[in-house]
């Protein structure tokens, strides 16, 4: 049986400028830019207490908490201690698939140091990001992705937890279903409909059921629900696509701005093109309206995009079907994808594929599901 261990770093970006400037230590602090429309990309514990999460607007955080710090983001300097966790990671295993850039699943079924138990390397790597970094991480430890994922948030912060294949079923059987990998907050809402509160009554529905609502997550969420996860820990992956978007401060309607921005977004994805080396025939528009509704429109054409004067024409007969005039933009993206893909319809079409994002947020359960194996 597979031996799967999820490390997830403690409010990483807000940790590591804690760390780093000790007169925001115990502090309320958000990581973001301060502006209209910034957004919270990561807050200390401090600050959540007041309601400050990620993914929350700057202006909505600071009225939740109004001695909130913001701190501008230091990339280079999270890619750095990143870079170092890794470092650790390799010393037991070479099967790491990161998932950003303080998070990844390790498989040590079979790990360089010889030892037994996931949860003695995940007690030492605990250990030795504490030493190396001055930072703390939770772990969690189970016999598939799934369940590893929401174990190393079940003790957060600096927590240790291994759900046990002999539990399992019981574990997830009491999990409300908004904890299950994937369920957002509409298909939650659609299950609640359906009668499905917890893991038990997401269990109690057939896989025919669960197919006709909700398509191919069906069977996933059908096979989670059994504590079923065929999904290896994959150490080398294929980029799909290259992507850039751009939030701007004040909404845009006329022909003018929209040709501005739609230019300056071409050249940034020309840049990202060449950075990455990618090969793709298939562009992507994405548009935020004003009111939050977005739209995707898509083109596929017969040969490789990589210049400005091969996106830019395409992005802007994509545009030419976005009415925009009364709708005001606030969001503008764009992305190349599909790199093996054959030429196929050149006209327009919706790609929900494109930008998608599940939810993945957890909650301690109030009872211990964890056993030594």
């Amino acid at each position: 049986m597979m031996k799967v261990i999820h490390v997830d770093m403690d409010q990483f970006f807000a940790a590591v400028e804690q760390r780093d400037n000790p007169e925001l230590k115990g502090k309320p602090i958000a990581v973001g830019h301060d502006a209209e429309r910034g957004v919270v990309s990561t807050a200390s514990y401090e600050a959540r207490r007041f309601g400050v999460h990620s993914a929350q607007s700057i202006q909505v955080a600071k009225r939740l908490c109004p001695q909130l710090i913001i701190v501008e983001p230091h990339f280079q300097r999270y890619k750095e201690v990143s870079a170092q966790l890794h470092e650790i990671f390799h010393d037991y295993t070479d099967l790491i698939e990161p998932i950003s850039l303080d998070e990844a699943f390790l498989d040590v079924t079979k790990n360089k140091k010889g030892i037994e138990l996931g949860v003695d390397i995940a007690r030492e790597i605990k250990q030795r990001i504490r030493e190396t970094t001055g930072l703390t991480a939770s772990a969690g430890v189970s016999y598939c992705k799934f369940l590893a994922k929401i174990a190393s948030d079940w003790r957060k912060p600096d927590g240790l937890t291994v759900i046990h294949p002999d539990r399992a079923l019981d574990f997830i059987a009491q999990l409300r279903i908004e904890k299950i990998w994937g369920v957002g907050q509409k298909t939650a809402e659609k299950m609640h409909r359906m009668g499905i509160f917890t893991g038990q009554d997401l269990r109690n529905m057939s896989l025919t059921r669960l197919t006709q609502e909700f398509g191919k997550m069906g069977q996933l969420f059908y096979d989670f629900s059994r504590g079923i996860d065929d999904r290896p820990v994959i150490s080398e992956w294929e980029r799909k696509s290259v992507s850039c978007e751009q939030t701007f401060k004040s909404d845009i309607s006329k022909n003018s701005d929209v040709t501005i921005h739609l230019y300056q977004t071409v050249l940034e994805l020309v840049r990202r093109i060449e950075k990455n080396d990618f090969e793709g025939r298939t562009l992507t528009l994405k548009v935020k309206f004003l009111d939050f509704q977005q739209i995707t429109r898509s083109m596929t054409v017969d040969h490789i995009l990589r210049t400005k004067d091969e996106i830019l024409p395409l992005a802007k007969q994509l545009m030419q079907s976005v009415e925009f005039h009364s709708h005001p933009i606030r969001l503008l993206g764009l992305g190349v994808s599909n790199p093996g893909s054959s030429p196929t319809n050149a006209g327009l079409a919706s790609r929900r594929e494109a930008w998608v994002e599940l939810e993945l947020e957890f909650e301690p359960w109030p009872e211990d599901p964890s056993a030594t194996p």
